[in-house]
């Protein structure tokens, strides 16, 4: 079996008492969202101050248009996608390319080195078994 409860008032008018209690904590509410309001108002022009966005671009506005571009990429979901991925394959190769082409030169100027150094030790043992002997001047089929 339920039983019910009597209420004291049965519905009739509450209490004026405790409409004062109910409209002091809306008002408390209020201020305290209005304190909450001017606070974050204040920090967000700290944070305007601080990065002086405008004065950036005014300085830049190339850079800024392309900080804004990828801040908005990344916001918008397009971090993990495969555009991205090739995007991030393409900027390692272009980053290694420097390195790249030092190692590439550096192999080149050894091998010069050293087909330049055969060269001369097979010059050496050529004129050394010829006793020698200087080369023709004379091109092809020149008879002398």
């Amino acid at each position: 079996m339920t039983t019910f409860q009597n209420t004291q008032n049965n519905g009739s008018a509450p209490n004026s008492s405790d409409n004062q209690g109910f409209g002091q904590r809306v008002d408390q509410i209020g201020s305290e969202a209005q304190h909450l309001w001017t606070h974050a108002r204040s920090a967000v022009t700290d944070l305007g101050q601080t990065l002086d966005i405008k004065g950036r671009v005014d300085r830049n506005p190339y850079g800024m248009v392309a900080a804004a571009l990828g801040i908005g990429y990344v916001l918008g979901g397009g971090l993990f996608t495969p555009l991205t991925g090739r995007i991030l394959k393409l900027g390692v190769r272009l980053a290694m390319l420097p390195f790249v082409k030092d190692e590439l030169l550096g192999m080149a100027e050894t091998a010069l080195q050293g087909f330049q150094a055969g060269q001369s030790s097979v010059g050496g043992q050529v004129g050394g078994v010829t006793g020698g002997s200087s080369p023709r001047t004379g091109g092809p089929g020149n008879i002398s």
